[in-house]
């Protein structure tokens, strides 16, 4: 349903509200995503925000699922990909880290730091982070390795990404971009194709 409140009509929607408690949430915390604060980025009158959500809490809700379907959704689709091989695998895997349409680190900081805050959200960060790590051994798993190698090169590929993003680690892309060969290598124990690279490199508009 939208709710058209003059020329701010085409943002008091849900997707609107939704929109701006995810910037805020990212921009400062869990805690300042208020609905008075929310009308005023949106230029709109508070009251429209209970034509979309019954209140805070269920806002809060549905901005969960948007990071899961996001953020989890992706890893389990890329872990799924069609490849020739392993490091093929693992470079799809890769695509989440370097496209924010597929993975949004930003998001995935600003839940996990909600998490220290909140038991069910915690729970909510666990539970993604057990889909998550089960869909990279799946993928290793399915190119041939043993149960306790693919669980941990699942866990040491995953929580190397976590760690970037807990350390808000900031990389120029021509060097994150280097080091692709040696992380696909220490990953999955197989070095990737020329063809592999390059197949992966042009999926991100970057020359060498």
């Amino acid at each position: 349903m939208e709710h058209l409140s003059g020329d701010n009509g085409a943002r008091s929607s849900r997707e609107g509200w939704l929109e701006a408690a995810y910037e805020i949430l990212i921009e400062s915390g869990v805690d300042s995503v208020k609905i008075l604060p929310m009308a005023k980025k949106l230029n709109t009158a508070r009251t429209s925000f209970y034509w979309f959500f019954k209140d805070r809490e269920t806002l809060l809700e549905a901005l969960i699922g948007r990071w899961r379907d996001l953020n989890t959704g992706n890893i389990v689709k890329q872990s799924e990909a069609y490849a020739e091989s392993i490091a093929e695998a693992m470079l799809n895997v890769i695509d989440c880290w370097l496209d924010n349409k597929l993975f949004d680190a930003q998001f995935e900081f600003a839940v996990r730091s909600w998490a220290l805050q909140s038991e069910d959200i915690l729970s909510e960060v666990q539970n993604a982070d057990d889909t998550r790590l089960r869909a990279l051994e799946k993928m290793f798993i399915r190119f041939g390795c043993e149960d306790i190698t693919a669980d941990v090169r699942a866990r040491t590929t995953y929580m190397a990404q976590i760690g970037y993003i807990s350390m808000q680690t900031s990389e120029d892309l021509a060097v994150r971009m280097a080091r692709i060969r040696e992380y696909v290598t220490i990953f999955t124990g197989q070095a990737p194709q020329q063809r592999e690279l390059d197949r992966f490199f042009a999926r991100h508009n970057y020359s060498t």
